[in-house]
């Protein structure tokens, strides 16, 4: 892809890739399920010799339905967002659990951060506006994360629209 512009040398201002937070590692989630799973069949061997037999069926069934929300929660966690900004362009990045790319280049002069501001719970959403288009952006991110990252990018943007300045080096 060739651009009018060539931006290739220009300084990056600001870049940052937001992902999903996972706190649970592999080995973190191996042992739930053993735990769990024990657990499930200790008290399912406990109802089986009181004679409820169809019980053990159900301490199975959640063991599985578990797993299966685990297994669905880190698909999800292949999807990320990347947000770069330069003094002449900014660019939006939105990548899928499945790896579908939609991408957004706007102008850091036109562009500015809209915020969805809850009194109680701090910054419920992060918005991307320029002639007359929003894009959330953050979504991922908790209140004090958006706030932080909110307060970087608006500085970029600002950086962006007062021009960048060359240090000549003699």
């Amino acid at each position: 892809m060739t651009h009018d512009n060539d931006t290739a040398d220009e300084p990056t201002l600001f870049s940052a890739i937001i992902s999903p937070h996972r706190s649970l590692s592999s080995t973190g989630f191996v042992i739930v399920m053993v735990l769990f799973g024990a657990a499930s069949f200790l008290a399912g061997i406990f109802f089986l010799t009181l004679g409820a037999w169809p019980v053990m069926g159900f301490f199975g069934l959640d063991v599985l339905l578990l797993y299966w929300a685990f297994r669905l929660n880190y698909r999800e966690a292949a999807a990320y967002e990347e947000v770069r900004v330069t003094p002449s362009e900014l660019t939006m990045r939105q990548v899928s659990r499945r790896g579908e790319v939609r991408e957004w280049r706007l102008n850091p002069v036109w562009a500015r951060l809209d915020r969805e501001t809850h009194e109680e719970f701090g910054l419920q959403r992060l918005f991307l506006v320029s002639h007359g288009k929003r894009l959330s952006i953050a979504s991922f991110l908790g209140p004090r994360e958006k706030e932080s990252f909110a307060d970087a990018l608006a500085a970029a943007l600002g950086a962006a629209r007062r021009g960048v300045t060359r240090t000549v080096v003699e």
